[in-house]
């Protein structure tokens, strides 16, 4: 039997956007890699990290969007957060503050 399976209009074009907004994080950034984690009812989280250390994140409504919208982008995409990918990120002093607050003496998160 053939396979049946019909795809939701509504999804192709959640993923076509998603996909042009990581394309131009990609364009801005000197190419990008990127990592689909699924964060519940919520949908999907794409990180992306560019060449350049800058990063940034997205949400689709579901795993499979997001996968979908990076697969068009053409990205590489990691299977977790770690390691060598993790260390491209470049943080700077707003980062530091905003993610340790209280801790450093920076401003707290509340």
């Amino acid at each position: 039997m053939a396979d049946t399976q019909q795809v939701d209009p509504k999804d192709e074009r959640r993923a076509a956007k998603l996909a042009r907004r990581i394309g131009a994080f990609s364009k801005a950034h000197g190419g990008a890699e990127g990592q689909v984690a699924h964060i519940g009812e919520r949908g999907a989280r794409i990180v992306l990290v560019g060449e350049d250390g800058g990063w940034g994140d997205l949400v689709a409504p579901s795993t499979a969007i997001a996968e979908q919208a990076v697969e068009k982008a053409g990205i590489t995409v990691h299977e977790s957060f770690d390691g060598e990918f993790a260390a491209k990120v470049t943080t700077g002093r707003y980062e530091w503050s905003r993610m340790a607050g209280i801790q450093v003496g920076g401003p707290s998160n509340g």
